[in-house]
């Protein structure tokens, strides 16, 4: 009976994981939608805002309108204009206090996380930690700042050491260079190997290729 179980669970598991991540998505989205439905009938007419009352009871409509809502904006700060008044919006935004301290903070990392010309997370690679004789997966985040690198003896690489099975949390090292090695998997397996705490093993890395075209798997 546990064999079956267990194998049941194997089956159901993934896609109750897979759902759950979902409808956290689309009640995040929901929430996000009925604010905004809220806001406008504070400054709407009355007539108006019983309207869009009545928006807030249909399924999945906070999720489409936020999805396109994302996109619309995407196309529009791509073009000239967009990215002029995206300009204008950053500047505006720079200049409140409080707001300006995490508004840039956070505008500064996403940038940097989600650019598709940024270097972050481009490299998994396997280091000793927390201490000589432990390994663990890191990923390259670039290079200490000059202040902080002319206190570090030789070159020095940052890495972040993310946990498990919760990779949004973790740590912030610099490490020498000589002590990060390179792995041959992309980041996307390693993310799976360690949220899965080492059970998703990456596939083994693809031998080289032999000059003509030979298979170097083959004997003889």
């Amino acid at each position: 009976m546990k064999k079956y179980i267990i194998a049941g669970l194997l089956v159901w598991l993934p896609l109750a994981i897979t759902i759950w991540v979902l409808l956290w998505l689309t009640g995040m989205m929901d929430g996000m939608f009925h604010g905004l439905l809220t806001a406008l009938q504070t400054v709407l007419p009355v007539a108006l805002g019983e309207a869009l009352e009545r928006l807030r009871h249909i399924p999945l409509l906070g999720a489409v309108v936020m999805v396109l809502i994302l996109l619309g904006t995407g196309v529009f700060v791509t073009n000239i204009f967009g990215q002029w008044w995206l300009r204008q919006w950053d500047r505006m935004l720079s200049r409140i206090p409080i707001v300006k301290s995490i508004y840039s903070s956070v505008k500064q990392v996403s940038d940097t996380l989600f650019s598709s010309d940024g270097n972050a997370f481009r490299e998994a690679v396997l280091v000793q930690y927390p201490h000589a004789g432990s390994w663990t997966i890191a990923f390259v985040t670039g290079r200490p700042s000059l202040e902080v690198a002319a206190h570090l003896p030789g070159e020095h690489v940052s890495l972040y050491v993310p946990t498990t099975p919760n990779p949004t949390s973790g740590f912030f090292l610099m490490m020498p260079r000589s002590a990060v090695h390179a792995l041959h998997m992309s980041v996307d397996e390693a993310l799976k190997y360690i949220i899965s705490m080492g059970v998703v093993a990456p596939p083994p890395p693809a031998p080289p290729a032999l000059p003509g075209g030979a298979d170097p798997n083959r004997r003889g």
